[in-house]
């Protein structure tokens, strides 16, 4: 799980491979939860808050002009 320190930190290329990687995660997850695979359930939510805070850096650089990521 990422906190939202290392997400700050990390450079735009970085922070699009994390979300990608964070989705494929969730994906997983979630697939194992309806396979009554996963034993830790709090993994979905917490792959679901990395994901809104590697978002949320997203928004943010967008916001203040200093990003090319998604544009």
């Amino acid at each position: 799980m990422i906190d939202i320190v290392k997400a700050r930190s990390m450079s735009d290329a970085e922070l699009v491979q994390a979300l990608t990687d964070a989705k494929r995660d969730l994906w997983q997850a979630r697939f194992e939860l309806s396979t009554r695979q996963l034993k830790d359930t709090s993994v979905v939510a917490k792959t679901r808050k990395s994901i809104a805070r590697l978002l949320m850096v997203i928004a943010e650089r967008q916001a203040s002009g200093s990003s090319e990521v998604a544009r």
